[in-house]
């Protein structure tokens, strides 16, 4: 009977070191990933794996011609009481109706890094910008992460506010980057302001769950349980959404405005597989881009030519 109650006590010492060891690896998972301030840009481009080092003269260059243009800090609030920021530049050389593009970035960026490369070829056709800081990054407030699942009410507004501010008539184009992208995909399976004709998804991703198991596997070889059910019962206690509760391929089975997908074809990051999913999944009418030998989010610079024929030839379809 000792004996038994000795094998008894060690197990359970043994369970409650267990516990306390995966208590400490989600607590360690949660934190590097889903709160302002630990989640690292500098992490998220190793990560990725795209040397941007090679596009930065291209980069810098527009950037200085971009920040020359007349721009202005806009604000809205969130639906639960946050405070955030755009950085708006109007049309240069409007023809007829107002044309607006707004861009939503990626994974621990802003909204003023994004869209540099993109803004020589908007702004030359005459689009306004809108760039916004999305949850708990840049100037907009917020301590959790939303991973589109909470961003794509936030896009919402933003919307709302650039039909209220520029007026009905405003022909909007949404483009998204990474969880950008996965924010407007997201946001395609609402009801969306007929303003909205078009949305451009750079290289978007599922669900944070499914890319989250992704680069566990990958890049770490560590198997996804208990770190992503545990993360995913913490963030629905403190950021109040589970991590697969919005999910891309699902939410575009219900979209009906056009979709233009892009990918690289190198992309390990979010794998090229998961864009030919939700692709397949879209119920509206749709376009579909693959950039080979792309990494994450480098399309663009990758294959300049190819992007924006595909660009020109989707606005041109949906645009009024």
């Amino acid at each position: 009977m000792k004996k038994k109650k000795g094998i008894l006590k060690k197990a359970m010492l043994g369970a409650g070191l267990l516990a306390a060891v995966c208590g400490g690896e989600i607590a360690y998972f949660y934190g590097r990933t889903m709160k302002r301030g630990r989640a690292k840009t500098e992490r998220t481009m190793k990560m990725a794996g795209t040397d941007w080092n090679q596009y930065m003269p291209l980069i810098e260059g527009r950037k200085e011609a971009m920040m020359e243009r007349p721009h202005n800090d806009v604000w809205q609030t969130s639906f639960d009481g946050l405070k955030l920021h755009a950085t708006y530049f109007p049309a240069q050389d409007q023809q007829g109706r107002q044309k607006l593009v707004i861009c939503f970035h990626g994974y621990t960026s802003q909204g003023m890094s994004d869209y540099i490369g993109l803004s020589d070829y908007y702004q030359k056709r005459g689009f306004a910008m809108l760039l916004p800081d999305a949850r708990a990054h840049g100037a907009s407030e917020g301590e959790y992460i939303g991973f589109g699942c909470l961003d794509r009410q936030d896009a919402l507004g933003w919307v709302r506010w650039a039909v209220e501010e520029l007026g009905e008539e405003t022909e909007i184009l949404l483009h998204g980057t990474s969880m950008g992208a996965a924010t407007l995909l997201m946001l395609s399976g609402l009801s969306l302001p007929e303003q909205v004709k078009g949305i451009v998804s750079d290289c978007g991703f599922t669900s944070p769950k499914e890319v989250f198991t992704h680069v566990l596997h990958s890049m770490y070889h560590l198997p996804a349980f208990p770190l992503i059910p545990g993360a995913d019962l913490v963030n629905r206690k403190l950021a109040g959404y589970g991590m697969d509760e919005c999910n891309a391929k699902r939410e575009v089975e219900k979209a009906e405005v056009p979709i233009l997908f892009i990918h690289g074809g190198n992309d390990t990051f979010v794998p090229c597989s998961m864009c030919d999913e939700i692709y397949e999944h879209c119920g509206s009418k749709k376009r579909k881009l693959i950039i080979e030998g792309a990494a994450h989010a480098e399309s663009y610079y990758k294959d300049m030519e190819s992007y924006e024929e595909a660009l020109t030839e989707f606005i041109g379809e949906v645009l009024e």
